[in-house]
C-alpha cells in the first residue's frame, strides 16, 4: 500500500533534456541560494540564522524547510540525544575503530563508520515506512489501532518476516532503557499519538501472539516519534547516521590517540577458521601433453 513517502521515480529524466536541449532546471534546489555577499537557506538570511536560532531549530529548518514550533524543536532535540554510543556493540563503532587504526584520520574513520550504519545497525526508516502504511490502512479500511495491529502481526508471522521495530540482542524482557525513556519524554512533551499508539498496539499483538515479553528497540520508538512528527523516512534514516557520527567522532580520536595501530582480530578474540584443512595442488605438469 503506497503512502505519501513512498520512494518512486520523479518525473524529471535525462531524455527529455537531451531532447529539449533546455537545461536551465537542471540543476535545481528549495534547500539554499548563494551568491557573491549573500546565503539564503530555506529564504532566511544565514546571518538571522546564525543569531537567532539553536542548532536544533536550524537543522529542524534545514531538513524540513520550515521553522519548528516550540514543541518540535524540543521534541526533535530529544530525539538527538538518544543514540548517544554503547560501547563495541554497534558495527559502525567498530568499522570507525578499525579504519582509525589504519588511517589515523578522524575523517575517514567516522565516513567508515557512517558507511557501515544502515538496517541493521538501527536504522529507524523500516519502522517507519511500516507504520506510515499501518495508519494509512487504519484509515482507509475504517480500522482500530488493534485491528490494525492484529492483521499487520498476523500478515507478517504467516510470511514469516520480522517487524521491524521490535527485538534487541541485549536489551530483553520488554525494557530498552533508551526507548523506554524516549517514549516516555515524547508522552510528557505531547509527542506521542497516532504512530506510537499504533506501535503500542503492535507491541501488545506481538506479546499476546507470541506469549511471552516483546521489547520495542530505539529504532522502532524513535520511527513512531517521527512518524508523528511528520518525517520523511529518508532524512530519518539519514540523521540517524549523522546524529551517531557525534559517538563515532568519539570513538576515532579516541582509537587515534588511545588505541591500537593496525588493529586485528586472533583467534584468542574469536577469528575462526571455517576452511578445508592444509592441502596442496597436484603437479600437472607430468601428465601435460606435449
Amino acid at each position: 500500500m503506497a503512502t505519501k513517502y513512498e520512494v518512486t521515480w520523479p518525473d524529471r529524466h535525462i531524455g527529455q533534456y537531451v531532447e529539449s536541449g533546455d537545461w536551465s532546471d537542471y540543476w535545481r534546489t528549495a534547500i539554499s541560494e548563494a551568491d557573491e555577499g549573500r546565503i539564503l537557506v530555506r529564504g532566511y538570511p544565514i546571518e538571522e540564522i546564525i543569531e537567532k536560532l539553536t542548532a536544533t531549530e536550524a537543522h529542524w529548518l534545514l531538513l524540513k524547510g520550515e521553522l519548528p514550533t516550540p514543541k518540535e524543536a524540543e521534541i526533535f532535540d530529544v530525539l538527538q540525544r538518544c543514540s548517544m554510543d554503547q560501547q563495541f556493540i554497534s558495527s559502525a563503532a567498530c568499522a570507525t575503530r578499525f579504519a582509525a587504526s589504519a588511517s589515523r584520520s578522524p575523517v575517514s574513520a567516522v565516513a567508515a563508520g557512517m558507511l557501515a550504519s544502515g538496517v541493521v545497525t538501527g536504522s529507524p526508516r523500516p519502522a517507519m515506512e511500516l507504520l506510515y502504511m499501518a495508519a494509512d490502512r487504519m484509515a482507509k479500511e475504517n480500522l482500530t489501532a488493534e485491528e490494525t495491529a492484529g492483521r499487520l502481526v498476523a500478515e507478517h508471522r504467516e510470511r514469516h518476516e520480522l517487524i521491524p521495530g521490535f527485538g534487541h540482542p541485549m536489551h530483553r524482557d520488554g525494557v530498552e532503557p533508551r526507548a523506554v525513556t524516549l517514549r516516555r519524554v515524547a508522552k510528557e512533551k505531547g509527542g506521542w499519538s497516532e504512530h506510537g499508539e499504533l506501535l503500542e498496539a503492535i507491541q501488545a499483538e506481538l506479546q499476546r501472539a507470541l506469549g511471552r515479553e516483546v521489547t520495542i528497540n530505539l529504532a522502532g520508538m524513535i520511527a513512531a516519534v517521527y512518524c508523528d512528527l511528520d518525517f520523511d523516512p529518508l532524512l530519518a534514516e539519514s540523521i540517524a547516521a549523522v546524529g551517531y557520527g557525534w559517538a563515532l567522532t568519539a570513538h576515532a580520536v579516541e582509537e587515534i590517540r588511545d588505541g591500537v595501530p593496525l588493529r586485528v582480530i586472533p583467534s584468542e578474540l574469536g577469528a575462526t577458521y571455517t576452511g578445508p584443512a592444509e592441502r596442496h595442488i597436484p603437479d600437472r605438469r607430468a601428465t601435460r601433453t606435449p
